[in-house]
């Protein structure tokens, strides 16, 4: 199927590892002028090889203020916004500080915030953009052991729903994808600290896994091809929504 993304211009946040490499990749095969951002140069000029063609990327930290306007400077004319940087400290209530919630709703929201304000701002100028905000399903799937990801996550499904019912008034798209348990760096840390807690041994992190879905993790590329799908014309009347693509944990009981 083609999607009519060859020649669009994307930036990807946090788009050297995980997700966000995945979605780059995706998009890159589809024939789409790919700019990544992320806090490692090295970690960037690693994924612009995996990416293959003529990556542009982007280094800086989204909290600061400076690095975030020249980001939004040099990729004010993308066709498509993919905001998927935000990995907040993982915790109960008790396990995590108040510098902790600072970090995590900075960086997931506030900055997440800035940057699309900046980039959908010259989108209503030009009549036409996507931005796809990727976000996780504890918004609507709460879990008290992440809970500043709940927090935030939730937060951001109000921000794409409220943003997305008004800006096709001015031809922009603002759409949300919420991510269930995904195969990346980061699940194996959360999951690690959880089979630490509650068996003695982080190794065992894998057994924790065989209840979900289909008895495993969403892979990168499964989350990055509906991203992708969702950013194309595809799905042009798609806007202020949220996508879940968890195979349906969101509407079962306890899982870990």
């Amino acid at each position: 199927m083609d999607l009519g993304l060859a020649g669009k211009s994307v930036l990807i946040t946090g788009g050297s590892r995980g997700i966000g490499l995945a979605v780059a990749q995706t998009f890159a095969a589809e024939g789409s002028d790919i700019h990544i951002a992320g806090r490692s140069k090295v970690d960037l000029k690693s994924a612009a090889a995996k990416i293959g063609g003529a990556v542009q990327f982007h280094v800086g930290d989204l909290r600061i203020a400076d690095d975030l306007t020249k980001l939004a400077e040099a990729c004010a004319d993308v066709d498509i916004l993919v905001n998927n940087a935000g990995a907040t400290p993982t915790g109960r209530i008790d396990e995590v500080s108040i510098e902790n919630w600072r970090e995590g709703l900075e960086l997931k929201v506030v900055a997440t915030v800035a940057l699309t304000q900046a980039i959908y701002a010259k989108m209503c100028e030009r009549g036409s953009g996507v931005i796809i905000n990727v976000i996780g399903n504890c918004g609507e799937r709460p879990d008290s052991d992440i809970i500043i990801a709940t927090v935030t996550n939730t937060g951001m499904m109000g921000f794409t729903k409220a943003l997305g019912s008004v800006s096709p008034d001015y031809g922009v798209r603002v759409v949300g994808v919420n991510p269930g348990a995904t195969a990346t760096e980061r699940l194996i840390y959360i999951m690690r600290d959880k089979a630490r807690d509650r068996t003695g041994d982080a190794e065992n992190w894998r057994e924790l896994l065989k209840p979900l879905p289909f008895g495993r993790a969403s892979k990168p590329e499964e989350q990055a091809a509906m991203i992708t799908f969702a950013a194309s014309d595809r799905c042009a009347y798609v806007s202020g929504t949220i996508l879940t693509v968890d195979a349906g944990i969101a509407n079962r009981g306890h899982i870990f």
